[in-house]
């Protein structure tokens, strides 16, 4: 395609926005080519194409509203009405993607994704892409994907599910969302989308080297190899560079190529006559085949990365005046001159149409609220509903089906005597996938094994396969899978082999799954239970990994619900306030079981089994938040703590009794996240002194939300002293109670409190 005028002479002023500007608009008056009779709809838009005309002008009209769009926001930014300047310009080719497939195929698109989203709102008559675009952009409370929360591309009539500004942590969620799809199948779950769809995930050639993006095509081809469906069609936009690093030429062919189990196609992303057929192949192959397929699209970047990105600072004029030869729109127009479809005023009269449009819904957009209220930002972050939630917790409607899991009525665990913490919670989770068919547990070892503790055993012989099951040894896949299932209106209890472990892969929890609802304004959700085996005290086995006491990377998860039982009736009541929460609010959760009291059965001497107990009937639960209060009408000494804390605060409380002659309330708090800054005051007002006592690190501990609970509820002039972790790593053997807080501290600390 001949560049008819030398657009390297417009980089004098450097502003590349209106460099791209004038490119088309000149290249469309200076055109010289030979245009021929014009194609019927049904006609294919050059010869040997496989676009026909109405397709080209639709897909031309998509690219001409994200271009557009670009252009009004490095226009508008600089009068802050407009908020996000991440561009698409150079990747309008992903509009054949959207043309190709459904509204009801899940598309988890990255920021360059323009293209594709005017090309989907064509799926449903009436909806507006110009306007819900400009809603966004100026971050007006009306947008309808996020309420003004962030600049992305979504819709939940299009099955566009928000990514904010993503690198490659979405890929792994769009590859559980397509192994959601088929496993729908295989336990009888009714799918929101036809049966047939297939995920759709869209990254750049430079977050395809990330760490997730492997990890998700590792497990794609992990789970093609063994012949499970998973049609996934993940999109790689090849643009040559990311933000200013180059990629080095051909590499993505050289390394996607020839992958096994990731069925590759490339396709012309920078001209839509050639690229249809390409894209086309790969889109059916997805669909019919059902199996992870790696479309190499090719695309470009005309302007910076963003408004802030001035490519003339790190870029020569040359390479800029080659990029912009590149320009998809070019080849778009050529396309529709010489295909004479459009005449040169024509097409002008388009291209000033759609700016006009553009800039027309910008201002619209800037006149709109915003959101102006602290209340109005959250109100979607963490709903809760709490007569809802107990209502569900405590629905007890499935005896037949309880019966038959557990082998009949003098079976059932409330029947049984008490037990400890690993069997109740095992009983929970019998009772939970009775409750729940569409619930889902899986994780590492959790299936034949029973778990590395045994906490899951029985599970995998009761409902089978498609239920309960083994995953690959990869965190983040194990979280991504939850998301797609949830995705897909399932309820996914995933497990986390141990908390070391979960920091792998934190960002599925605190980027991804916990954020949806968030920048979604409600209207999506990955509700699930993640299970930890968590915390220390294991007798020096295993050293920091399977001793992790790092709760913090949890609670600074903004809406994350985070439990922590110390004993099995508490776990069995837990469970069910947390699927209700997952099930009515969408909520995400994380269960942390304290492994060292897996197994414990006594309290203060061998063989006095007083850490069993009698397993809650179904109808029972627990309210978010509540704690649980031992000797509550002690208060010359009242200790706050949670999980391994509980026990050992009511061991030392016995020596402390004995020694100072205090009555001792000790308060488990069993919920870490949100704190119930109430309960906790409340408590602490009654107390003439107080110890918290915090298994995790000192810094940053929960203890640290505790105490300021205290202070800001006006206890803070009561003698009190902190019983906690030192902020090191756990090593092996005996060192690990040198860095762990044990009985002996806590009557320390009231001695202290004495002498004080």
């Amino acid at each position: 395609m001949p560049i008819p005028f030398n657009l390297s002479a417009r980089h004098k002023g450097f502003n590349r926005a209106e460099v791209v500007d004038q490119n088309f608009i000149e290249f469309v008056q200076l055109w010289q080519g030979e245009a021929r009779a014009a194609p019927h709809d049904g006609e294919a838009v050059l010869p040997g194409s496989a676009l026909d005309a109405r397709g080209f002008r639709e897909l031309l009209e998509s690219q001409l509203i994200s271009r557009h769009l670009d252009l009004m926001a490095r226009v508008l930014r600089v009068q802050n009405k407009v908020f996000y300047t991440i561009g698409s310009s150079g990747h309008e080719g992903n509009a054949m993607v959207a043309r190709l497939t459904r509204h009801t195929d899940p598309a988890f698109l990255h920021y360059r994704s323009g293209g594709f989203m005017a090309e989907r709102f064509r799926k449903i008559p009436g909806m507006d892409p110009v306007m819900d675009s400009a809603l966004s952009f100026a971050a007006s409370k009306d947008d309808p994907a996020s309420g003004g929360r962030h600049k992305v591309w979504g819709s939940k009539p299009l099955w566009v599910l928000p990514q904010t500004s993503t690198i490659a942590s979405h890929l792994p969620k769009a590859l559980g969302t397509a192994v959601a799809i088929e496993q729908a199948r295989r336990i009888g779950h009714q799918l929101p989308i036809p049966d047939d769809s297939i995920a759709i995930c869209s990254f750049g050639d430079a977050s395809s080297n990330h760490a997730t993006a492997q990890t998700s095509f590792n497990a794609a081809a992990w789970t093609a190899y063994q012949k499970l469906p998973a049609p996934v069609l993940f999109v790689c936009e090849d643009n040559g560079i990311g933000i200013s690093v180059k990629t080095p030429t051909g590499w993505v062919a050289a390394n996607y190529q020839h992958r096994a189990n990731l069925d590759y196609f490339f396709a012309d992303g920078l001209d839509l006559a050639e690229g249809y057929a390409q894209v086309q192949r790969a889109v059916e192959h997805c669909r019919t085949t059902r199996r992870p397929t790696f479309l190499h699209l090719k695309t470009t970047r005309v302007m910076g990365h963003a408004g802030t990105d001035f490519e003339i600072e790190w870029r020569s004029i040359e390479e800029l005046f080659a990029v912009e030869c590149s320009d998809p729109l070019l080849r778009s127009a050529d396309i529709a001159l010489a295909s004479g479809l459009y005449s040169k005023d024509a097409l002008l009269d388009l291209y000033e149409a759609t700016r006009k449009r553009c800039f027309a819904a910008a201002e619209d957009a800037d006149s709109r609220h915003r959101l102006t209220s602290l209340e109005d930002v959250m109100a979607p972050l963490a709903p809760y509903t709490p007569a809802a939630v107990k209502a569900e917790a405590t629905r007890a409607d499935y005896a037949e089906k309880r019966l038959a899991v557990f082998g009949g009525e003098a079976k059932l665990p409330e029947k049984l005597p008490p037990r400890h913490l690993a069997i109740q919670i095992g009983q929970a989770l019998h009772d939970l996938l009775a409750k729940y068919p569409e619930a889902l547990l899986f994780g590492e070892d959790v299936a034949q094994k029973g778990g590395v503790y045994t906490v899951t055993k029985g599970l995998n012989k009761t409902f089978k396969g498609s239920r309960v099951f083994n995953t690959l040894l990869d965190e983040t896949m194990i979280l991504g899978l939850a998301q797609g299932y949830a995705n897909m209106g399932m309820l996914p209890i995933p497990e986390i082999q141990y908390l070391a472990y979960f920091h792998n892969a934190c960002d599925q929890i605190r980027g991804e799954a916990a954020s949806l609802q968030f920048f979604s304004n409600g209207q999506y959700r990955n509700p699930m239970v993640m299970r930890v085996a968590s915390l220390g005290y294991q007798k020096g086995f295993g050293g920091h990994f399977h001793n992790d006491n790092s709760i913090t990377a949890l609670r600074d998860i903004p809406g994350l619900v985070v439990g922590c039982p110390s004993r099995g009736d508490d776990a069995a009541l837990m469970l069910r306030t947390l699927m209700a929460l997952a099930k009515v609010d969408g909520r995400v959760c994380a269960f942390l079981e304290p492994i060292a009291l897996y197994m414990t059965k006594d309290l203060y001497e061998a063989g006095d089994g007083q850490w069993q107990f009698d397993y809650p009937a179904p109808d029972q639960a627990m309210t978010l938040g509540e704690g649980r209060l031992y000797h509550e009408a002690a208060n010359d000494l009242v200790v706050f703590t949670f999980g391994n804390g509980v026990p050992m605060a009511l061991r030392a409380a016995r020596t402390i009794e004995k020694e100072l002659g205090w009555q001792v309330r000790v308060v488990d708090l069993r919920w870490l996240a949100p704190l119930n800054d109430a309960f906790i005051a409340a408590q602490a007002k009654t107390a003439r002194r107080i110890i918290v006592l915090d298994e995790g690190r000192k810094s940053a501990g929960v203890g640290e939300g505790v105490i300021t609970a205290i202070v800001e509820g006006g206890c803070g002039a009561t003698p009190m002293k902190r019983v906690v972790g030192a902020d090191t790593f756990t090593p092996l053997a005996g060192a690990a109670l040198l860095v762990l807080p044990g009985e002996a501290d806590v009557v320390a600390a009231a001695r202290g409190l004495a002498a004080g």
